[in-house]
């Protein structure tokens, strides 16, 4: 089949056509509708590629498994050497884009050195020079080891595109990828819909076309996951997942995240700045109350920033869990006592702290005025601040914030490391980490883990990061994200992403 690019301008959207005058059209019965509330406001692999990559139009180098290791992609295999200064990979071979160019080495180093000079992933890796040694031999050189590099490029904001894709200025004009799916109709920034593409080099899809469509409002999506309208729902009110399992057409999957709702605490502040105070916080907080009657997600509860699927970072320890009379009797041993209102004082002064927190992520607020409710009973006044989430990087670099309710996602890029040292590998931390917490060994170890080869003394490393910040609680973690998923039962071979990279659409088949 011929493949062209329409390009139709029509305000308010950036639509992109393709395929043969005479092709098949979707309709419902060759069509996987998909719902989620992601949005996309470019076709540039680097500020939207999310979209993109889940919806198999694009590809990067390297995937990801369930446990976070890197597999093949458009690379087949690769070595590192000179202290893993270098990076020797092959590609995949019989590759070609959409418009039937076919992938070289020479074509993925273009894309790769575009992507190093625009805000992604690549920004701050240490990449002497990427150039391709061969038809499908690339090279990457390092100025120093940097262990994360695999993750990078497993990262959305690497995708590999076709020469045709670009501008003369190196803009994205359109999306040609190597994926299983090429876009057959697209909206920015709310409608994509693909279309099989049968001269993918992997597993050829069966379904024919998918559709996706941004859903921002949570009760709209329930009710397509319920009319059948949405064959794929993604991010369900947890309210509704009760009345979702009763209905016939649809199945409900539940699957976790590396994303986690935790505490952030500024430690220079006079009531933060000891480790038994915010022993004590921890221990006042229910999270399996707030697990399961606010985010209605029952064993979602925490303490610690990792789940057990980030196996290295995942502490294999028992929690400690609400106590509030353990939590009243440290706060006595520093000195604190309840005046006549059940407030904690200590010489003269009460023991109050404000929160900030945003309503991008509406679970948010619900939790805050859970814990400070929870804190409340300890004798800890919060005053809880509904506010934009840019406060937060704010308060941090002027020193203003004292508590933050934030959702971090350490699972943008598959090996963590990387976020963990922006957010814990010094002293003054990061926006989204710890803040003013002082651990130099620990920091330490954070910045000399980029170079570390050995696979078994990089695990006893994150370990002892992870055990630091479990005991020092730069971070309070109340829950982990869990993502509730309908699949219409008219489908079989669904699979999650816990590092949502991918839909895996072509793994997909009519029932």
């Amino acid at each position: 089949m011929s493949w062209f690019c329409r390009i139709l301008l029509i305000p308010g959207f950036f639509w992109i056509l393709s395929g043969s005058v005479a092709q098949a059209q979707p309709t419902p019965a060759n069509t996987v509708n998909i719902q989620a509330a992601f949005e996309f406001s470019s076709l540039d692999p680097t500020r939207s590629g999310y979209i993109f990559t889940r919806m198999q139009v694009l590809e990067t180098l390297f995937n990801v498994d369930e446990t976070g290791r890197l597999i093949p992609g458009l690379a087949a295999e690769w070595s590192q050497r000179e202290g893993n200064r270098i990076w020797d990979i092959q590609l995949q071979e019989g590759v070609v884009f959409h418009d039937g160019t076919p992938m070289t080495a020479g074509v993925v180093a273009e894309n790769l050195n575009l992507a190093r000079t625009r805000p992604g992933a690549l920004q701050g890796v240490p990449i002497e020079r990427i150039e391709a040694v061969g038809e499908r031999a690339l090279r990457i050189t390092l100025a120093e080891p940097y262990r994360p590099l695999g993750g990078v490029l497993a990262n959305y904001s690497t995708a590999i595109l076709a020469p045709g894709a670009y501008d003369e200025e190196g803009s994205v004009k359109a999306l040609i990828g190597t994926g299983p799916y090429k876009v057959y109709e697209i909206a920015v920034p709310h409608r994509l819909v693909v279309q099989r593409f049968q001269d993918y080099w992997g597993k050829v899809a069966e379904v024919e076309y998918a559709r996706y469509l941004t859903g921002h409002r949570a009760e709209a999506r329930v009710l397509q996951a319920r009319s059948g309208q949405g064959d794929l729902v993604f991010g369900l009110d947890p309210a509704a997942v009760p009345m979702l399992e009763r209905q016939p057409n649809l199945q409900v999957v539940r699957s976790e995240l590396p994303r986690t709702l935790a505490l952030k605490l500024n430690l220079a502040h006079p009531y933060l700045s000891d480790g038994d105070a915010r022993q004590a916080l921890s221990l006042a907080i229910n999270r399996s109350g707030i697990a399961t009657a606010i985010l209605r997600t029952p064993g979602a509860g925490t303490t610690q920033l990792f789940p057990a699927h980030m196996g290295a970072w995942h502490l294999d320890t028992g929690e400690a869990g609400f106590n509030l009379a353990r939590a009243e009797a440290l706060m006595a041993g520093l000195g604190w006592e309840k005046n006549a209102e059940g407030w904690l004082e200590k010489n003269g002064d009460r023991f109050e702290l404000d929160l900030i927190t945003y309503a991008d992520r509406p679970e948010l607020t619900t939790v805050a005025t859970a814990v400070q409710d929870q804190w409340r009973r300890l004798g800890v006044k919060l005053n809880v601040n509904i506010t934009n989430s840019s406060s937060i990087p704010a308060g941090h670099q002027d020193g203003s914030l004292e508590v933050a309710l934030i959702a971090r996602n350490y699972g943008t890029i598959a090996d963590p490391l990387a976020i963990m040292i922006r957010d814990f590998g010094s002293e003054k931390g990061g926006d989204w980490g710890s803040m003013n917490w002082s651990n130099p060994t620990i920091q330490a170890t954070l910045n000399s883990m980029i170079r570390e080869s050995d696979d078994a003394v990089y695990r006893q490393q994150a370990q002892a990061v992870a055990q630091s910040i479990y005991d020092d609680k730069p971070l309070i973690p109340v829950a982990s994200y869990v993502q509730q998923t309908s699949v219409s039962r008219r489908l079989t071979g669904f699979r999650f992403d816990p590092y949502e990279r991918s839909f895996f659409l072509n793994e997909l088949a009519w029932k």
